[in-house]
């Protein structure tokens, strides 16, 4: 059971209506849920823009704090990015000399990059979470931040310090985050080495929002043992394993998993593993076909993929969770396979991982795909195609 107690915060504005709202928050809850944070009461507000001093209006901040007071919730999460000013005045606000128990301020950056900080394994991920939670707070500290206090072991900015002490950690991060750099540039460089030996073999590369399926059926094609659970995020590192498909070899890499306001520090940070997605010859575009707002996550994950300049890479669309569609009938799935071929997807294959349901049909597309690519590099090369193996 989660003990840690917490408020999530939005607004309605004229780019955000109420149903997207609600899809927002449920997301923001789930990440929560991610960050070991339960989730108890949601705080809305109509705006036309945030309020600069608080991100929401003086009373409906005075009734945010006499619910976490009475509640006493222990973190608050905003839905959007807070400034440096407003972060302060909240802190201020929720966080006085006199309050024994400390109120944690989230906002969504804030709260992905904690969960990162969780999930990372590898040197490469734990080095590029970092910088970016450094580049992050650097411009947010105030004395009464708390996440830098965890960060470093809890020294250095426990309430009462003075200007000069955050100009110390000013400096420390800043430090901090020149040494990052460097560490990150020789371990790129390593990756970049281990990349140029697979010159020779295609690469296809699991794409997708987070939680729609990627890592089971990373599992299915591979028999790899990636890690899959019901949480967003669940993978931060690359996996890449070799797949045989009628004696063609193929790379196949799971990646992390795209959300919309991926903060930008970490999309930096995370240029050298997403590498796996530009450097791919095919692109699975794995989506939660059951989830009532797939579409904006398709949207968000091929806006994400051009601003990475993978746009152009050849792309299949898998339709996972198929099966929770409340018609999947044959009819029902082509006249939106036609929908999304008037979008521009050539090739689309409706899946369900848990299920098992076409997942041969997959491996046949697939392994056509990578067929071709590797008869560019290799012409002579005579495949089998017989699909009969290409089975469960």
């Amino acid at each position: 059971m989660l003990q840690n107690k917490g408020g999530i915060v939005g607004i309605i504005t004229p780019e955000v209506n109420q149903d997207e709202l609600t899809e927002h928050l449920d997301e923001l809850a789930f990440l929560a849920e991610t960050a070991g944070i339960a989730v108890r009461n949601r705080f809305t507000q109509r705006l036309k823009h945030p309020d600069p001093r608080f991100f929401v209006g003086k009373g409906k901040l005075d009734e945010i704090k006499q619910a976490v007071f009475q509640h006493e919730l222990t973190s608050l999460i905003f839905d959007d990015d807070l400034t440096p000013s407003q972060l302060r005045n909240l802190e201020k606000e929720f966080n006085p000399p006199s309050r024994e128990n400390r109120v944690k301020i989230y906002d969504r950056s804030l709260l992905i990059l904690d969960i990162f900080v969780m999930r990372a394994q590898t040197a490469q991920a734990k080095v590029q979470v970092e910088l970016a939670r450094n580049q992050y707070l650097l411009p947010r500290l105030t004395r009464l931040w708390t996440h830098l206090e965890r960060q470093r072991g809890g020294t250095g900015t426990r309430g009462g310090a003075g200007e000069k002490e955050i100009e110390t950690d000013r400096r420390n991060i800043r430090h901090q985050i020149s040494i990052l750099k460097e560490e990150l540039k020789k371990i790129d460089r390593q990756r970049a080495t281990q990349r140029k030996g697979r010159g020779q073999t295609v690469r296809v590369a699991l794409v997708g929002y987070t939680n729609a399926g990627k890592s089971t059926l990373m599992n299915l094609l591979s028999k790899a043992q990636v890690k899959a659970e019901n949480l967003l995020f669940a993978t931060v590192d690359a996996t890449v394993r070799k797949v045989v498909l009628h004696g063609i070899p193929f790379l196949l890499s799971d990646t992390v998993g795209f959300i919309r306001k991926l903060p930008h520090h970490l999309i930096e940070s995370f240029k050298s593993t997403l590498d796996e997605v530009r450097e791919a010859d095919l692109l699975l575009h794995v989506v939660d076909v059951a989830h009532p707002f797939h579409d904006s996550h398709i949207d968000v994950v091929q806006k994400t993929l051009v601003e990475l300049g993978a746009g152009n890479i050849p792309t299949v669309l898998v339709l996972n969770k198929a099966d929770l569609l409340p018609d999947h009938s044959e009819v029902a799935l082509e006249q939106m396979a036609g929908y999304y071929r008037d979008k521009g997807f050539e090739r689309i294959v409706f899946v369900s991982a848990t299920s098992r349901l076409n997942i041969a049909t997959l491996r046949e597309v697939l392994f056509e795909q990578v067929k071709n690519k590797h008869l560019t590099i290799y012409p002579n090369f005579v495949a089998n195609t017989d699909y009969s193996a290409i089975g469960e």
